[in-house]
């Protein structure tokens, strides 16, 4: 799923804000994909990167234990 992220205006004295819309990808009736939104959120910029940086530490995460696995199945492969 992809996303758009942009700044969402707000009142000068407010803290700044991000609008991200997910899109996905679908058929149209002739057969050709097109990217429709699928929904969009509002939050704050500084929200949006703490979110992202946990996501970014769990996926970091993932990819080191997918390679011990890896290097696992090497090891019985032979």
């Amino acid at each position: 799923m992809a996303k758009v992220i942009a700044e969402k205006a707000v009142e000068a004295s407010s803290p700044k804000s991000v609008e991200i819309k997910h899109t996905k990808v679908m058929q149209n009736a002739s057969g050709n994909n097109v990217t429709v939104v699928d929904w969009t959120e509002v939050k704050s910029v500084d929200l949006a990167i703490e979110e992202a940086e946990a996501q970014l530490v769990t996926a970091e995460a993932k990819v080191t234990e997918l390679k011990a696995d890896i290097e696992e199945y090497k090891k019985i492969k032979g």
